[in-house]
């Protein structure tokens, strides 16, 4: 056990981080049968996506990923790419049509902080393909490119740099 959301049995977590727009998104997977989810919305201005169906009135009870994202309301576009690879996996709720995989996102304003904007359009395929089960280095690893850099002089896992 290390604290983090991958102790959580049927969870595994991935991450991208684009180093030239500062930004980044988190995948979190759930098992193939969905896991339930529920969520408290606060601020000003709450970028998301799905999040209505979280409602325990709503009739989807389970999500199949969810997918925390920088980039303002451009990175909930990496929600769609998530979609494709579970639908892909043959994994999402069942309409008698379709199997719709639900993945709530939220999102967090960090335009202007770095150089440019990440291209975020059906990026989130990429990032599934890269999801870990236990995360390396510090307890905070993976909470964000400028958090963890900075720590204790640590630098990214090999699997993590081979992909950038």
């Amino acid at each position: 056990m290390n604290g983090t959301l991958t102790d959580v049995p049927g969870l595994s977590v991935g991450h991208w981080t684009d180093r030239d727009a500062a930004t980044g998104c988190t995948v979190i997977l759930c098992p193939p049968d969905g896991a339930i989810a529920g969520v408290d919305v606060r601020g000003f201005a709450p970028g998301t996506r799905e999040i209505a169906l979280l409602d325990p009135v709503c009739m989807v009870e389970k999500v199949h990923a969810v997918l925390l994202s920088g980039g303002s309301a451009f990175g909930l576009a990496a929600a769609d790419g998530v979609m494709h690879w579970l639908e892909a996996q043959g994994r999402g709720f069942d309409t008698g049509i379709a199997k719709v995989p639900i993945v709530p996102a939220a999102i967090l304003f960090d335009l202007g902080i770095g150089r440019g904007r990440a291209s975020w359009r059906g990026g989130g395929f990429r990032r599934l393909r890269g999801r870990y089960k236990r995360p390396r280095g510090s307890r905070n690893h993976r909470r964000g490119d400028r958090r963890h850099r900075g720590q204790n002089g640590r630098s990214w896992p090999e699997h993590e740099r081979r992909r950038r």
